[in-house]
């Protein structure tokens, strides 16, 4: 089975790339090979290759940037995805593809579900809603996997900016009204291999079950179990610190950090359809230790 996974260089697409090796011939893409922006060149790549999976991590990621770049984003984000869908469709392939906690306001007392009815806040989380939305109406075998609040040790991300403000300030202020849960990209590509498994991939002159995956198609989350704040999550990254010299992690709200994306209060994603359909998810203390060790 030939396994297309995009975005080869970011946090996720690295991850996957080792991950679903055993599963099938993986063949990632960066930039340069299939530019999501070139819709074109996206068909163009996947008819070359002629995947039986697409695995599509690549997004337009930069949440305050689409708020003065909406078309862009737009065409990453929403119509990049489609145009992949409609590829597998034509293919008989399948494809995953990942979406965001920021497809919903925030405004929730407790965790969301996948019967949640979406009403992003702002561009990103619009664009990204555009893209579920037209894998969706392609008709292809997909799973669209919900995720947030992603780090790791590779590319721009939280971890790495706590760590770096770490080593240059004696004190550190944080968002602490946020309330989600920090997700290991290894934890993300882990689980997609499980799923992928699950699925028939792996086994003997075996692919994918399609006829299952139809059955399990649909909006999944996926994220690390349990809940913090940004300050929280730097803190626990301060207390793994491998140095004498700690910063003090202040709390402040999300009205001293003001940015130009409204960012949802409530980022906590109920994650029981995944567990009790494919597999466990860790608890994201835990994955963050292993991840910092």
């Amino acid at each position: 089975m030939r396994i297309l996974v995009t975005g080869r260089s970011g946090q996720v697409g690295y991850e996957l790339e080792r991950s679903l090796q055993g599963l099938g011939e993986v063949i990632a893409a960066d930039r340069d090979m299939m530019d999501l922006y070139d819709l074109d060149r996206i068909r163009t790549v996947i008819r070359e290759i002629k995947p039986a999976l697409i695995v599509n991590p690549a997004a337009y990621t930069a949440v305050d940037a689409a708020e003065s770049e909406p078309e862009r984003a737009m065409r990453i984000n929403g119509e990049a995805p489609g145009v992949m869908a409609e590829e597998a469709r034509r293919l008989g392939a399948a494809i995953i593809h990942y979406s965001t906690d920021y497809v919903f306001d925030g405004s929730k007392a407790g965790a969301y579900t996948e019967e949640d009815v979406p009403m992003p806040a702002n561009v990103y989380g619009r664009t990204k809603l555009a893209g579920e939305q037209a894998i969706q109406a392609s008709g292809a075998p997909h799973l669209i996997l919900r995720t947030s609040w992603v780090y790791g040790t590779r590319g721009r991300n939280f971890l790495l900016t706590v760590r770096r403000l770490a080593q240059e300030k004696e004190e550190l202020r944080i968002v602490a009204d946020q309330y989600g849960a920090p997700t290991w990209c290894r934890t993300i590509a882990d689980t997609t291999a499980h799923m992928v498994a699950g699925l028939g991939a792996g086994r003997a002159n075996a692919g994918l079950d399609l006829d299952l995956l139809r059955q399990r198609s649909g909006v999944y989350h996926l994220t690390a179990q349990g809940q913090t704040t940004w300050h929280g999550f730097a803190e626990t990254v301060i207390a793994h610190w491998s140095t004498e010299r700690k910063p003090v992690v202040k709390p402040i709200t999300t009205k001293d950090y003001p940015l130009p994306a409204k960012r949802p209060a409530n980022s906590v994603l109920s994650c029981n359809k995944l567990m009790e359909t494919f597999c466990s998810l860790p608890r994201w203390d835990s994955a963050l230790r292993l991840c910092l060790e």
